[in-house]
């Protein structure tokens, strides 16, 4: 069953539903009209379009899940909508053109059918699945018989479009887009009082257009997508870097701490039990001959473990140097220095400071723990090693760097390139320990000495460096 064509016994109701009440009541022609709404169902096509790809990686099929975006889930809405509102002005036409034919129960069930077809589709998800493509294969089949028995329906094919696009893979698609403005270019026609090839040509030119739309904002959907995932993953290198970086530093900081320490614990701790040890020792072997000298080294011996448990306790606090603690700064520290070393040496060893200069401001922190831990290690060094009997500290501050000399008249030694290596003139981490500490300052320590000729130590530290010590 079909409706009448012109010149049938329904031709004037048939001509009116062509036309419409607006084109009779202008007089524009019956084919104009249908052309401007086939123009008006492309548009409606690319809405749809624009509607899907603004909805990617979520299911705008389903009313009120389009994903996070607000625009994209009322495009959705708005799509459901305008299904429901075609199907529903297709079939009030059909009613008020063809009221009491026998075709009208058919149209009203397969109306009712298409409709809870459309509603099922939600509960199938959006994903290309046997029951998906099954339940779009028939819902294209209903539509398709409703346009052979009322052409007006042919307006519905603006969603299916939409969901055809949306759900089949890009030949599959394009294939039902051809198929459906096949269908909706004959509705058109019969719909027409004669042969129109605007309504040929604008259907397939308006369709191809929406489709390319749609395809495109497809495209540009999953490019978003990409690049967002790659935008998290370089979110996610930065933060792996910066966490390995931060470990790194966290390494190299431990590391240079417990060099730091190393050299804290042998210029004062270690060098002060060697001390003690020698003096014991030296205590044990006149016992017997000479208790009086015995007992001068005890109290010597004693006099070292109480400054090496006074460091000891300053590294619990803040492992500064304990005579720079007690105040009076640098100067202080090492004329305190030179008068316990000839104390202890008991003769055999004296030592004189001197300081030249007046500092224009107060030598940092860093720079006096560094020189005065110089000066320990020096002496001794001087005193284990040269068998000196005599050493001089020289501290001499000028404008832009201070300058500590420490010299002996020793036995000396050769002088290797990098600083002194020479076979038994070193122990342990004594000089090494000060290069370090000098580098750390951006300084230079040189070393001038010969056999037989004494041994001079500089250590020259700048005032203003861009190095930051450790």
């Amino acid at each position: 069953m079909v409706e009448h064509r012109s010149g049938s016994p329904d031709a004037g109701a048939k001509a009116a539903e062509g036309s419409g009440p607006a084109a009779g009541a202008s007089g524009i022609p019956a084919s104009a009209a249908q052309g401007s709404g086939s123009a008006a169902q492309g548009s409606g096509i690319a809405g749809s379009a624009a509607g899907g790809s603004g909805t990617a990686g979520s299911d705008p099929d389903v009313p009120g899940t389009a994903g996070s975006d607000p625009d994209a889930r009322w495009l959705a809405l708005l799509m459901h909508a305008a299904f429901f509102l075609l199907l529903g002005a297709s079939l009030t036409r059909f009613l008020m053109r063809h009221p009491g034919e026998a075709r009208t129960p058919w149209i009203i069930a397969l109306s009712i059918t298409l409709a809870v077809l459309y509603l099922l589709g939600p509960v199938l998800g959006s994903r290309p699945t046997p029951r998906r493509l099954t339940w779009l294969a028939v819902l294209v089949v209903v539509w398709m018989v409703l346009v052979v028995l009322a052409p007006s329906f042919a307006w519905c094919a603006v969603p299916l479009f939409y969901t055809g696009l949306r759900i089949l893979p890009p030949r599959a698609a394009l294939a039902l887009v051809a198929l459906l403005t096949v269908f909706v270019v004959a509705a058109q026609l019969r719909l027409a009082d004669g042969f129109d090839p605007n309504l040929v040509l604008a259907p397939p030119a308006v369709a191809a257009v929406a489709t390319a739309v749609f395809v495109h904002m497809q495209r540009q959907a999953v490019r978003q997508r990409e690049l967002a995932a790659r935008q998290r993953e370089l979110i996610d290198d930065l933060l792996r870097t910066r966490r390995e970086l931060a470990a790194t530093e966290r390494r190299e900081g431990t590391l240079a701490e417990r060099q730091r320490l190393s050299m804290e614990i042998h210029d004062t701790l270690a060098q002060g039990l060697s001390s003690q040890q020698m003096l014991l020792q030296a205590a044990d072997r006149t016992w017997s001959a000479d208790p009086d000298a015995a007992r001068r080294h005890v109290r010597t011996a004693t006099g070292i473990a109480e400054r090496n448990l006074a460091e000891a306790r300053r590294f619990v606090h803040d492992l500064a140097p304990a005579d720079l603690a007690e105040g009076g700064g640098l100067e202080a520290a090492l004329h305190a220095l030179a008068a316990r070393e000839s104390a202890q040496a008991e003769g055999a060893l004296t030592v004189h400071c001197h300081v030249e200069g007046t500092p224009h401001a107060p030598l940092p922190d860093r720079v006096q723990s560094a020189l005065l831990r110089i000066a320990q290690g020096a002496l001794a060094n001087v005193r284990e090693h040269s068998g000196a009997t005599a050493a001089g500290l020289t501290l001499t501050h000028l404008d832009d760097r201070v300058v500590l000399d420490i010299g002996d008249n020793g036995r000396g030694f050769t002088a290797e390139p990098e600083g002194v290596r020479g076979a038994g003139t070193v122990r342990g981490h004594g000089l090494p320990a000060m290069q370090a500490r000098v580098r750390q300052l951006g300084g230079t320590l040189t070393i001038e000495s010969a056999p037989g000729e004494g041994t001079v130590l500089s250590a020259e530290v700048p005032l203003t460096t861009t190095e930051d010590p450790i």
